[in-house]
């Protein structure tokens, strides 16, 4: 697979993602628990199918002492007993922010009211943004078909 466009280099593109890169700097300085941040991250990107994130943020959830066991069942997170309630609140709004086009409602009042029971407005705040941010993500990646598994923990800083 060849990239079909460098959305880092090229001139409009890269000014896009500055953007953001800005709103993933506000989401890292926030309360929201770093390992629910790339357990979504993660999450959205196996929904989307962006081999590149997904590899981005498995090597980075293990770089930052996240277990293999947690990370193989990301996938399969509801028939996992690995995964807190809140995280199970998290990727439960994770996968229904992304999919919104699949249900009339967009994310229900249930899966928002689960989220907002295990975090404050601070972490809803940074979960719903983390959730923008990575879909954004993953259409720049799939759409210019930049591939996965080069990636290393770090690269962008």
């Amino acid at each position: 697979m060849q990239t079909r466009l460098d959305h880092l280099t090229n001139p409009v593109a890269a000014k896009a993602v500055q953007g953001l890169v800005s709103a993933g700097k506000a989401v890292a300085e926030s309360t929201l628990p770093a390992a629910t941040g790339e357990l979504v991250l993660l999450r959205v990107s196996q929904i989307n199918g962006c081999g590149f994130c997904i590899d981005m943020h498995t090597k980075e959830a293990t770089a930052a002492g996240e277990t293999p066991v947690r990370l193989h069942l990301v996938a399969a997170w509801r028939d996992a007993t690995v995964f807190t309630d809140a995280e199970r609140a998290a990727l439960a709004l994770a996968e229904e922010g992304t999919r919104i086009a699949d249900a009339a409602e967009g994310v229900s009042d249930e899966v928002w009211a689960n989220a907002a029971k295990h975090y404050d407005e601070e972490q809803l705040g940074a979960l719903v943004s983390v959730i923008a941010v990575i879909n954004a993500f993953n259409r720049l990646n799939v759409i210019t078909q930049r591939p996965g598994g080069d990636y290393r923990p770090g690269q962008f800083g």
